[in-house]
C-alpha cells in the first residue's frame, strides 16, 4: 500500500519545534493509522529522507508477519489509553533497531483522536546485553571447567585421606572432612612390612586449593622418608627443612603428629610439632601429648629439634590424634569447644566399639557447634590396642 499524501494538523504545528528538540523519536497518527508528524530524531534512527514518513501507514514500514502484532498492541493501546512494549523500528536500508515503543491516546482541540508514539533507541542496551550474554556463557563454561577440575582434585585428595585398617595389635578407625571440596589436611596410615606402621596426621594452614596442593607435596615427601624409615623425631626437622628450602611461600606453614607403633602396637614413638595434643587413654586416665615443637616450614628459627616420646602401651589403650578443625569450633556463645571439650567426649566412649566412639565424638561437637558450618578441615584418628 502507498503512502497516502496528508498535511499536518495545524494544532500540531504549533508543537512542532517543542517536539523537534527532543532527543527520542516521535510519530503522531491519526485513527487511519497514518503517520501525521515525525520528528528529525525518528527520522534519523529510520535514515529517512525529511518528508518520508508523513502519510505512512504500518504496512508500508513494517514486514507483514509483523501487523497483527501491532494491531493487538495499538488496539490495547486504545482500550486503555497508553501501551508500552519493546519492539524494532525497521531503518529504510531493512536494519531492524531495538526500541522502545510508549504510546499514549490524545485528543486534539479539532475533537479527533491520535496516538502519540515515542520511540526510545536501546540499541546500545541491547549490545551490552549481548555481551553480558557472551561474558555469561564464557564464565559458565569456565566455572564448569574448575568444577570439574575441582571435582577431580577432590577425589585425588581424599587418596590423601587417613583411612582405617588392622595391623597386628593394632586397630584404626579414621575420619576426614573438608571445609570446602578440597582442603589441607593429610593422613598417612602406613604399616611397613611387620616392623612397624607408621601414622601420621598434618594440618597445612589455609583451605582450598592452594592448601591442597602444598598438602599434596607434603605428602608425597613424607612417603619418601618414611620409605627411608626416617623416625618421628627425625621427620619433623625434614620436612620443615623441605619446605622452608623449596617452597617458601610467605605465611604457609604446617603442623604434624608423628607416630611409630612397634612390638606389634606395643611400643610407641611419638613426636609433634605446632599441632594439638594428642589425647592417649590408658586405664581409664589420660594423658596428653603435646608438641615439643612450634610450627613447621615457615620461619627458619621455628626449625624443630629431634625430640621424640617413648611410650609402652597396653591391651585397652586408645591414642586419639586429630586436626585443630575438630576443637576450634564456636557454640552460639562463641565459647571455643576446645581440647577440654574434646576430653570429655573421649572420656564418655572411650569403652565403646571405635566406628561408635568416632561418631559419638562427631555427633558431640555437631552438638556443641549447634548445626553451624565448620570453617576448617577436619581430620579424627583413633587407635587401640588389643
Amino acid at each position: 500500500m502507498l503512502k497516502a499524501k496528508i498535511e499536518t494538523p495545524d494544532w500540531l504545528l504549533q508543537m512542532e519545534s517543542i517536539l523537534e528538540e527532543l532527543n527520542e523519536g516521535v510519530v503522531i497518527v491519526d485513527r487511519q493509522l497514518r503517520v501525521v508528524f515525525a520528528n528529525e530524531a525518528l527520522i534519523r534512527l529510520g535514515q529517512y529522507e525529511r518528508g518520508e514518513m508523513l502519510g505512512r501507514t504500518p504496512d508500508t514500514i513494517f514486514p507483514p508477519e509483523d501487523l497483527p502484532y501491532i494491531m493487538r498492541q495499538h488496539e490495547s493501546g486504545h482500550r486503555y489509553g497508553r501501551h508500552r512494549n519493546e519492539f524494532y523500528l525497521p531503518r529504510k536500508d531493512g536494519e531492524k533497531i531495538p526500541a522502545i515503543f510508549s504510546a499514549r491516546v490524545i485528543q486534539a482541540p479539532d475533537g479527533q483522536e491520535y496516538v502519540l508514539v515515542t520511540v526510545t533507541d536501546i540499541s546500545e542496551q541491547k549490545r551490552i546485553e549481548e555481551q553480558l550474554r557472551c561474558s555469561n556463557a564464557l564464565l559458565e563454561k569456565r566455572q564448569r571447567e574448575i568444577d570439574a577440575e575441582l571435582s577431580m582434585a577432590a577425589r585425588i585428595q581424599e587418596s590423601l585421606a587417613p583411612h582405617s585398617l588392622e595391623w597386628k595389635d593394632l586397630l584404626v578407625e579414621a575420619y576426614y572432612s573438608p571445609a570446602s571440596t578440597i582442603g589441607g589436611d593429610f593422613g598417612i596410615v602406613l604399616p611397613q612390612d611387620d616392623e612397624f606402621l607408621n601414622l601420621i596426621l598434618c594440618d597445612v594452614s589455609g583451605h582450598g586449593v592452594g592448601s591442597a596442593l602444598m598438602a599434596s607435596r607434603i605428602y608425597s615427601e613424607t612417603l619418601h622418608a618414611l620409605e627411608r624409615k626416617t623416625e618421628p623425631g627425625g621427620l619433623l626437622p625434614y620436612l620443615h627443612n623441605f619446605v622452608h628450602d623449596r617452597i617458601a611461600l610467605d605465611g604457609s606453614y604446617f603442623t604434624m603428629a608423628a607416630a611409630r607403633f612397634r612390638q606389634c602396637g606395643r611400643r610407641m614413638t611419638f613426636a609433634a610439632a605446632g599441632h594439638p595434643p594428642a589425647i592417649l587413654v590408658s586405664k581409664d586416665r589420660l594423658r596428653r601429648l603435646g608438641s615439643r615443637n612450634g610450627i613447621l616450614g615457615f620461619l627458619s628459627e621455628t626449625a624443630p629439634s629431634e625430640s621424640s616420646d617413648e611410650i609402652e602401651l597396653s591391651s585397652g589403650d586408645r591414642l586419639v590424634l586429630y586436626t585443630d578443625g575438630l576443637v576450634e569450633v564456636f557454640n552460639s556463645s562463641q565459647q571455643m569447644f576446645g581440647v577440654e571439650g574434646l576430653e570429655t567426649l573421649v572420656c564418655q566412649s572411650a569403652t565403646r566399639a571405635l566406628p561408635e566412639m568416632k561418631q559419638a565424638i562427631l555427633d558431640g561437637v555437631a552438638a556443641w557447634t549447634q548445626g553451624a558450618i565448620v570453617d576448617d578441615d577436619v581430620s579424627l584418628v583413633i587407635v587401640e590396642v588389643r
